[in-house]
């Protein structure tokens, strides 16, 4: 027995020992140890705050994630959350441990497995008693693993120490690929929450606009495949009109990233500081390297990039995308390559894929459709921005009516365990823009952001999906500029795009 105490006694005295640099690092990562002051926190928080506090205080699973893109704030939430544990809630500062890992430099020199060291050292040093013990008087200890993914193996490392320490523990990441596989080892011990751009309510909340609530809390999509529910959905935005129209305008011009929102700075500024900090971010930084080691081109995924810009809410085939590519790139670049670097794009979250629908088993042929995660980086990225609202140049309405398509599709992708697809067009029957799947209900979706709006033909494709798919598809949804439609279906709700975007 006592040769085990020992053992555990040299095992906990390694854990705990860092060198004076990485300390210093921790306590500046961890001013409140000191009873120093954070950094100044914005006032205005985003949506998943008030979840992200009940389910750190009431887990429903011991690791906490919160994924999303580059400079949407996750950051941010997570250092309010913090401040809001020290000064609201009432806990101790030697409770909670925050470690960066955006920038790895530094934890090089912590070693392999940096996370249960790192723990450990919080644990012997900062904490100064025994993790399960504090959390059995009620007394847990909160960690905060800021883009916890860069680092090899995190999600095993995470695995072991809540299997043997109740701790809470939150993530933040900006990797589809790393946190989704993360989250496959990680079964029965993670919550996921996704956070993408600022949706209108936050846009207007930030903007001083005024208050615009949602229409539906984030739980479900049952009832979705009620048209009554999508009809209240329209009557909603309708009784917001001027604050949804506000918000809007504001989200067509700028898009959602709360950066871009700096009323006090121009669009040129905003636009360059967007590209350096997502794009490049992620081109340079998150993206340099592939399965085993090997360095992907940043001039080809730089690219690649740019095609999905030029291409969002569209479909192009994979051999399109290869020969626009040799147009601007010496070389031959081929149409896997391609694939693969918009896989990669869409694993930081930069873009989303919209797989073609699969309907009795029969796959299809089709490419996925590309949708940026916000229409701002398009503007950014190309230097050309799209008129959303207002009088429409007649030249740029095709243009603009894809833009709106890319929203629609980024906009129902991110919501998480939503079935999203596009059917392309096949047997005579027509492309449908989204085919959202609701149990084993279908619906629908095209967009159609155009001044005006033909009752017969632009609601086409939907009377025909409605008809081949009788009462598995209960409703059809047209996403319009305005919601105006004299349509003779009652199976067809018309709704504008402002108002969809009210729905979560």
């Amino acid at each position: 027995m006592v040769a085990v105490l020992q053992s555990r006694d040299r095992m906990q005295l390694k854990l705990s020992q860092l060198d004076d640099r990485t300390e210093e690092e921790l306590h500046r990562q961890n001013p409140w140890w000191r009873g120093r002051a954070m950094r100044p926190l914005p006032r205005f928080r985003r949506w998943p705050f008030a979840k992200l506090r009940e389910r750190l205080l009431r887990p429903l699973a011991p690791i906490l994630v919160l994924r999303g893109p580059r400079q949407v704030g996750k950051t941010t939430l997570l250092e309010q959350l913090i401040a809001t544990l020290l000064h609201e809630e009432g806990v101790a500062p030697n409770r909670i441990f925050r470690v960066q890992f955006d920038e790895l430099d530094w934890l090089k020199r912590v070693g392999p497995d940096p996370i249960p060291k790192l723990v450990g050292w919080f644990e012997a040093e900062i904490f100064a008693g025994d993790l399960n013990a504090a959390a059995a008087r009620g007394e847990p200890a909160f960690l905060f693993l800021d883009e916890a993914q860069n680092i090899e193996n995190w999600a095993t490392q995470s695995k072991a120490l809540v299997d043997h320490t109740a701790v809470r523990v939150m993530l933040t990441g900006s990797s589809a690929l790393r946190i989704s596989r993360g989250r496959d080892s990680l079964a029965g011990r993670v919550q996921m929450i996704e956070m993408g751009p600022m949706r209108l309510g936050e846009i207007a909340e930030f903007r001083g606009i005024g208050p615009l609530p949602t229409f539906q809390p984030s739980n479900g999509f049952e009832d979705w495949a009620e048209i009554d529910v999508w009809r209240e959905l329209v009557a909603h935005g309708e009784q917001v009109r001027d604050r949804r129209d506000a918000a809007f305008a504001l989200f067509a011009e700028r898009g959602g990233y709360p950066l871009a929102h700096r009323d006090d700075i121009g669009w040129e500024e905003i636009a360059a500081q967007l590209v350096e900090t997502v794009v490049n971010r992620v081109i340079e930084h998150d993206l340099r390297l592939g399965e085993r080691g090997r360095r992907r081109d940043p001039v080809l995924l730089r690219e690649v990039f740019r095609l999905a810009c030029r291409y969002t809410g569209q479909a192009p085939r994979l051999q399109k995308l290869a020969e626009d590519i040799r147009i601007v790139q010496a070389g031959n670049v081929g149409p896997q390559r391609i694939g693969h670097y918009l896989d990669f794009l869409y694993q930081s979250l930069l873009v989303m894929l919209v797989d073609p629908l699969e309907i009795q088993l029969k796959r299809l042929r089709a490419p996925k459709k590309i949708c940026l995660s916000d229409h701002a980086l398009r503007a950014a990225t190309l230097h050309e921005r799209v008129p959303l609202v207002g009088d429409t140049d007649p030249a740029m309405s095709s243009l603009a009516g894809h833009v709106a398509e890319g929203i629609v599709g980024a906009y129902f992708a991110s919501m998480t365990g939503l079935g999203v697809a596009w059917r392309p067009e096949r047997s005579k029957k027509p492309e449908i823009d989204f085919v959202l799947t609701v149990g084993d209900r279908r619906i629908p979706v095209e967009v159609k952001y155009q001044a005006r709006i033909d009752p017969v033909r632009d609601t086409a494709a939907l009377r025909g999906f409605l008809d081949e798919h009788g009462p598995r598809a209960p409703l059809g949804l047209l996403v319009t500029r305005d919601g105006t439609l004299a349509a003779d279906d009652p199976r067809i709700v018309a709704l504008p795009l402002a108002s969809l975007l009210l729905l979560r």
